[in-house]
């Protein structure tokens, strides 16, 4: 029998060969079909949205009967989304990445599985995002109340 924390490096070692073979397979790896698909006013190229619906059937259809169990194979609970409100955060963090994808092409899937080719742009992009992943929790931590706030109302 395998150990859970096996089974999770091995079923991420799988998923990951699978998504990086898939990128490369549709192309999604060339930030030229990429910018493309982003040109409506242009020469839309299609091929992003036949890979998002590639990749929402499947995980239509897994979901469907990966929930019917009582618990991941190699996890104690399923590990799903409870936020579903559309706030500031939300809002503005897709402002930011919308502009960069618009700008290179780039997100952060295809830009890792982009260095396989050692693309010089790629080399440049994935250091530059993990910097802009840091400096965002940072600044993030701005907005959170102290952790040792206390109501006005609670009794003293």
């Amino acid at each position: 029998m395998i150990n859970k924390q096996t089974g999770r490096l091995g079923a991420s070692l799988l998923a990951g060969i699978i998504f990086g073979v898939g990128m490369a397979v549709s192309g999604m790896t060339n930030t030229q079909r990429v910018q493309g698909f982003l040109d409506l006013a242009g020469q839309w190229d299609p091929t992003l949205a036949f890979v998002m619906g590639g990749g929402l059937v499947v995980a239509f259809i897994g979901y469907k009967f990966i929930l019917k169990n009582p618990a991941p194979l190699f996890a104690e609970t399923f590990a799903l989304p409870t936020k579903t409100d559309i706030d500031k955060p939300l809002l503005f963090g897709a402002v930011l990445f919308g502009i960069g994808w618009g700008l290179v092409g780039y997100c952060p899937g295809p830009a890792i599985a982009g260095l396989s080719y050692g693309y010089s742009a790629t080399l440049l992009f994935i250091p530059m995002m993990l910097l802009g992943l840091l400096a965002a929790r940072r600044i993030a931590r701005w907005f959170e109340p102290p952790a040792d706030h206390q109501s006005s109302s609670a009794p003293a």
